[in-house]
């Protein structure tokens, strides 16, 4: 069942000010405390998949959006983000040699700058800036992004290893949708679960494990706790100050949300991190950036949405460019399309495991795909309730599922919307194509024309 929509006054979530009183935690350990256990979280994360790689252990290869988590860990696999690794090879600066490997190896310049990342990693032995990663035995891939597939045939290539692939079936059109109920729904879950049979059985072959239908019940039990807290920590945004940075804060946060999926680890930590930001929203401690090696409060003058992926071989700096004009990020489509579906918030019903899976499985992917081909309402609306000053367009040279018709996209929400925005091209890791001085100019010209608005309204009286 689906979450009503009225989680973040639900009587099972305590207040922040109860519950850090409760577990005496004084308020200045609670802010950053999320960043610090993030961290940590990830450290530990590499080094497992270090250490499995050492040991020659079979491991799972997965993509943010469909990840099928809670079916994995139920039979012990180390799982590895290929998107998640390849974006810190570029975060770390080593990208542009890895993606010109790829290409040396025979990869087009044009096609996902994190699959020639992910190929150079795997001639390389698994090297990564961050360790070893494991050769994949399996690779689990939807249709929440074209590229997934032919990405899992070259890991079938290099190493045979087994491939499921999990076709969603899609929105035909905008508001087009089947509904819990309808004949057409009740089809596409039929097909959907099929599907979620057939990638328990490889994972029995390749584990060699029976599946236990508890633990994956607990698997989902975590999984709905994750979802239920991500979904209430990104409605704190829509209240002023914003508490987070929704491209900077909020990326890391969406790695603890995929790689922590379906884990009491994962489920405490955004719990956890719920916790703090609620206390910082009661409190009026807005979200902060790293100025001079100290952490500041971001200046405020304009809420800005995102529409796209984060420029990550200058990821601070893309961000400083608002920042340094008062612009702060309060919500991402990122957040809500690469967090595995934990922001729509469904729940899994515990009493009908298999079913409920896949059907959170086809409502979730599909919400993914619906935003990226037709519009994420709660950003793209008049009546957001993130009370936006203006949106952000980033389109990137090398993922099309993410990319194609945004500028057309744009012109269009620009009229029905009547709201600034700045469309920006570069890419997700390839440095070779980001102009930080083009960025800038764009930028520059998008906060004077923010300022011109704003003063025009005052003078008229709005």
């Amino acid at each position: 069942m689906q979450s009503d929509g009225q989680a973040m006054t639900s009587p099972s979530v305590r207040s922040t000010d109860r519950a850090a009183s409760g577990r005496g935690v004084p308020g200045e350990e609670i802010v950053g405390r999320g960043s610090r256990e993030a961290a940590r979280l990830m450290r530990t994360w590499f080094s497992s998949l270090n250490e499995a790689a050492e040991q020659n252990r079979k491991a799972a290869y997965v993509f943010t959006m469909g990840n099928m988590n809670e079916v994995l860990r139920t039979f012990d696999l180390p799982i590895v983000y290929p998107e998640i690794t390849s974006l810190q090879t570029a975060v770390r600066g080593s990208a542009e040699e890895s993606l010109k490997e790829a290409e040396d190896y025979g990869f087009s310049p044009d096609i996902c700058g994190y699959v020639k990342i992910d190929i150079a990693t795997q001639l390389g032995g698994g090297k990564h800036p961050m360790g070893l990663i494991p050769k994949p035995s399996m690779a689990v891939a939807t249709n929440a992004c074209n590229t997934y597939f032919k990405w899992a045939e070259v890991w079938d290539r290099l190493f045979d290893a087994s491939v499921v692939t999990i076709d969603v079936p899609n929105d035909r059109a905008a508001s087009s949708r089947s509904l819990p109920g309808d004949d057409n729904f009740k089809f596409e879950l039929a097909y959907v679960k099929s599907q979620v049979k057939e990638l328990i059985e490889t994972c029995e072959r390749v584990s060699g494990q029976k599946f236990d239908i508890d633990r994956f019940r607990q698997n989902l039990h975590y999984a709905n706790q994750m979802s239920l807290y991500w979904k209430m920590l990104l409605a704190l945004n829509e209240r002023t100050p914003a508490v987070f940075g929704a491209l900077t804060d909020g990326t890391t946060f969406l790695g603890m949300a995929n790689c922590f999926r379906a884990t009491e680890e994962g489920a405490n930590y955004i719990k956890d991190l719920y916790e703090e930001m609620e206390y910082r929203s009661n409190h009026g401690i807005g979200a902060m950036t790293r100025k001079d090696g100290e952490n500041v409060p971001i200046e405020q003058r304009f809420r800005l949405g995102f529409l796209g992926v984060p420029c990550y071989p200058i990821f601070r700096e893309f961000n400083d460019l608002f920042y340094d004009w008062g612009g702060v990020f309060v919500t991402s489509s990122y957040l809500k399309f690469a967090s595995g579906g934990a922001a729509l918030g469904f729940e899994f019903d515990l009493d009908n495991p298999i079913d409920s899976f896949a059907e959170g499985s086809l409502l979730t992917i599909r919400e993914t795909q619906t935003g990226l081909l037709f519009d994420f309402p709660d950003i793209e609306d008049k009546m957001s309730p993130y009370r936006l000053d203006g949106i952000v367009y980033h389109g990137v040279k090398s993922c099309r599922t993410v990319s194609a018709g945004l500028a057309d996209r744009r012109l269009h929400k620009s009229d029905s919307l009547e709201l600034p925005s700045l469309m920006l091209e570069s890419d997700i890791v390839d440095p070779r194509v980001v102009s930080k001085a083009q960025m800038k100019n764009r930028t520059d010209a998008f906060f004077e024309g923010l300022i011109a608005r704003r003063q025009q309204n005052q003078t008229a009286g709005y």
